[in-house]
């Protein structure tokens, strides 16, 4: 089909035979009724045609957007570790008690995850490019003021508005990711992107040990600065927005509601008047629960029930007339219709515990190397590099391969829960691993031992995770952003709890029980996840049906 769906032309009453017109990134209408002057058009919204279509643009391009990303993705991880090296210098030039400290580290994981609700519901509305530009921004600027802090409540400030800033990258990367790779892509382009943000923990202590005994603590955060310097100027010139308001169901929903408030009140102005109906043609978008059974490459469903109950197309000329602005920005319902769906809360609690155990590894590792082996900075920073090494990008093209064995097996049919198929064969090894790390820091074993269970630790964990943040960008079609937020701020509270009771449960009971306690958590997890993989996709197409029903009646009375 030559012509954009959002121009409602009534060319496209006609299903076209041409093996052109199923291509990835175009829509395929089923049915095309008009019991009035206004048609309705079916048509799965992650395909609906777009100019400029991201996912045919070339690899090239695509690889540079992934490299660009994958860099700011770093600063996410990279910055809440890298101070660690120089919390001795920090406590001793700013007066700074040991609580201070650890309140600048849970305070700054704690707003990186929860920051994010904000940037990707204006993600949705401004498009990805702007949010990476601001947020760089803001990042630079409190960084540069932490260099040159006096007082520590000046540095626990501007950390914690810089973790805001640099909060961003990972779950707006995500949604960057689903808008230019077709869900059969994506595990291994998630496994690539998410080896950024997690070797952070691994980097942290090697470049933040360097610099503190190089240049002292304040380099560190100049460091982070120039780095953010770099991503801003390639965010600038480099990097072309991926996002297409067409695809989104948060801005489609924005227009809808603004259209129907509009609608009501030039209803109200023609009762009051007596001049009937005065509604605009542009007033009324054409609108239709997803019912499309065609398939289209890479992205074929099982059901109409698989897929969204809110895909809409809102006509090309209410889209122009109707601007959303600052003020369509709540973050808080795309963030509840994601939680509200069984299987997303179930799957996002399991990521949220897998992050935190990779956030509390590296926590914990640096203080029992310094400990009890005695190392300084750089060594500790160079053994726990192991723990990074280990989080390869082998997971998610495993998650890939078990998708298309499934949908092999399936007929050529794919549900968002093959995807997580992949995890089971490392779940028998995960917690075992965890649990060897756990005894040979517990007994001191000679650091080879501890290199390579922080190996295996760091390569199950990302093989796991990488799968399970896939899964929530393929089950949350249209709002993948807003998923990946509210797996951020799972994630972000976890990993704040994990680092408030990490150093008490250590000294308590050693590394032995500690992570003992942390391989039963992972039992937990994969737990979750298998529930997942078996009754997710029940859950969800009931999620879907009941999103349905509530949609067709609020359409209802917006029409009434």
């Amino acid at each position: 089909m030559a012509q954009n769906l959002n121009a409602i032309s009534p060319a496209l009453a006609q299903t076209s035979n041409n093996p052109e017109d199923h291509r990835p990134g175009t829509a395929t209408p089923v049915t095309i009724a008009s019991p009035s002057s206004q048609p309705e058009v079916n048509v799965d919204i992650e395909h609906v045609h777009v100019e400029d279509d991201p996912r045919t643009w070339s690899n090239t391009r695509k690889n540079l957007v992934l490299f660009i990303i994958s860099g700011a993705a770093v600063i996410s991880g990279l910055t809440g570790n890298i101070q660690n090296p120089a919390n001795a210098q920090i406590q001793q030039q700013l007066h700074a008690s040991a609580q201070d400290i650890s309140l600048s580290l849970s305070m700054f994981i704690l707003i990186q995850g929860s920051a994010p609700l904000f940037w990707t519901a204006l993600s949705e509305i401004k498009g990805r490019k702007l949010v990476y530009l601001v947020s760089i921004t803001i990042f630079i600027i409190t960084t540069a003021i932490v260099a040159i802090s006096k007082t520590i409540g000046m540095m626990i400030g501007m950390r914690v508005l810089q973790a805001a800033g640099s909060s961003p990258f990972i779950s707006v990367g995500a949604a960057t990711l689903a808008d230019i790779y077709e869900p059969h892509q994506r595990g291994t382009m998630m496994g690539i992107y998410y080896s950024a943000p997690l070797l952070g923990p691994a980097l942290g202590p090697i470049v933040g040990g360097a610099l503190t005994q190089g240049f002292g603590w304040r380099a560190v955060f100049w460091f982070l600065c120039i780095w953010g310097g770099v991503i801003f100027a390639a965010f600038a010139f480099l990097f072309k927005d991926t996002f297409r308001k067409e695809r989104s169901l948060t801005y489609q929903n924005v227009l809808k509601r603004r259209i129907r408030e509009r609608q009501q009140h030039e209803q109200q102005k023609a009762r009051k008047s007596g001049s009937g109906d005065v509604t605009p043609a542009t007033a009324r978008p054409s609108i239709e629960h997803e019912h499309a059974n065609e398939k289209t490459s890479g992205t074929e469903q099982g059901s109409p029930k698989e897929l969204e109950a809110q895909k809409v197309v809102v006509s090309a000329e209410a889209m122009k007339e109707i601007k959303p602005s600052l003020a369509d920005i709540n973050p808080f319902p795309p963030y509840w219709r994601v939680i509200r769906r069984k299987n997303n809360l179930v799957i996002i609690t399991s990521s949220g515990l897998l992050f935190a155990f990779g956030y509390s590894i590296a926590y914990t590792c640096a203080r029992t190397l310094a400990d009890s082996y005695g190392y300084n900075a750089m060594t500790t920073g160079l053994v726990l590099l192991t723990f990074g090494v280990g989080m390869t990008i082998l997971g998610g093209r495993w998650s890939d391969r078990a998708l298309a064995r499934r949908k092999a097996a399936n007929g050529g049919v794919s549900y968002a829960e093959m995807r997580l198929d992949g995890t089971k064969i490392v779940m028998l090894f995960f917690p075992p691993s965890v649990i060897g790390y756990a005894w040979v820091c517990q007994e001191h074993v000679h650091i080879a031992a501890v290199c390579v269970m922080l190996f295996l630790c760091g390569f199950f964990v990302i093989w796991i995770y990488s799968s399970t943040l896939s899964y929530v960008v393929d089950a949350n079609v249209g709002r993948s952003s807003s998923a990946v937020a509210s797996n951020s701020l799972f994630r972000g509270v976890f990993a704040f709890v994990a680092a408030e009771v990490a150093i008490p449960l250590q000294d308590a009971i050693g590394d032995g029980g500690l992570y003992t306690l942390w391989a039963g958590l992972m039992l937990l997890s994969q737990g979750m996840t298998l529930l997942v993989i078996y009754k997710g996709r029940e859950w969800r197409e009931q999620s879907i049906e009941a999103e349905k029903a509530r949609q067709e009646r609020k359409d209802g009375v917006g029409q009434a």
